[in-house]
């Protein structure tokens, strides 16, 4: 069987285009629209994903600012800075970078970030405005893999989707993002008995644990469609996904690469969101 490679460069350049005008909209009426990142750590990766937004931005026509507390900040300083930015009227958009200072979680400063400039989800106000079905922003990772599932034409509704994964970043939010589009849906952890024999039944399979390989050909039934969310250090220092991709082509219908797949998209749609989140503020 033919594998076809769920690539997410043309949808990523298509929401572009449309955020790259929206943006100079914006502009021309007054002000440019502004996201803030705020960064507590001092991670090599952390910091080439700010690097990575900070050109994305700017190449759409994006003010993208950085705000770094250091590794060694509070969580009652990223608290006080985030509901600073929160308040600030020049700010349309605030992003919290991960990892966090040891011993903080998202959970203990995520709240700070008004559910109106949490254009990456993360807020606990965010994540249930989604559960309940209201406008909000939903975590962009797992919004790209329904946007590129739509994309590419492959139906959700009526299919058994497994989510290997239940992080309130992806597993979660993608869940309900899945039943919103009338997917039959069936969550996965370390603790499912027999991972294979659940995943194996399910139309679609979206793998977002953070485990390099854990998903092989055993995972996969013949002709599923399969979303690569992963991002893991290869042997190389390169970037591979969860799934064993070498193993699962040739038995399923489709897989997104890593990189190259859910990545692109998941940038595009957080710079769509800064733009959705200005506009907003200035209506």
């Amino acid at each position: 069987m033919d594998t076809t490679s769920l690539t997410g460069k043309q949808l990523a350049a298509d929401l572009n285009a449309e955020t790259r005008t929206r943006a100079a909209a914006l502009t021309e009426a007054g002000t440019a629209p502004r996201l803030v990142l705020v960064v507590a750590n001092d991670d090599p990766a952390s910091g080439w994903y700010v690097k990575s937004l900070q050109r994305a931005a700017e190449r759409l026509g994006i003010a993208c600012d950085t705000v770094d507390l250091g590794a060694t900040a509070t969580a009652a300083a990223i608290r006080a800075e985030l509901e600073r930015l929160s308040g600030d009227p020049a700010v349309d958009a605030v992003m919290l970078q991960t990892p966090l200072p040891k011993g903080i979680g998202l959970a203990d400063v995520s709240p700070a970030i008004v559910a109106a400039k949490d254009v990456d989800g993360v807020s606990p106000h965010s994540l249930g405005l989604l559960a309940a079905g209201l406008p909000g922003f939903p975590p962009a990772t797992s919004q790209a893999v329904v946007e590129l599932a739509k994309f590419y034409e492959i139906p959700l509704a009526g299919r058994h989707v497994a989510v290997v994964g239940r992080s309130n970043v992806v597993g979660k939010p993608l869940a309900q993002l899945l039943l919103a589009e009338n997917a039959t849906v069936t969550v996965c952890h370390s603790r499912t008995t027999d991972l294979p024999a659940v995943t194996s039944a399910a139309d679609i399979v979206v793998a977002a644990v953070g485990r390099a390989g854990l998903i092989t050909e055993a995972h996969v039934r013949e002709g599923a469609v399969v979303f690569d969310v992963g991002t893991n250090e290869g042997p190389d220092g390169g970037i591979v996904g969860d799934v064993d991709a070498a193993s699962v082509r040739g038995r399923a219908a489709a897989l997104s690469p890593v990189p190259g797949g859910i990545g692109p998209v998941t940038t595009a749609l957080l710079m769509r969101h800064v733009v959705q989140a200005a506009e907003a503020a200035r209506a």
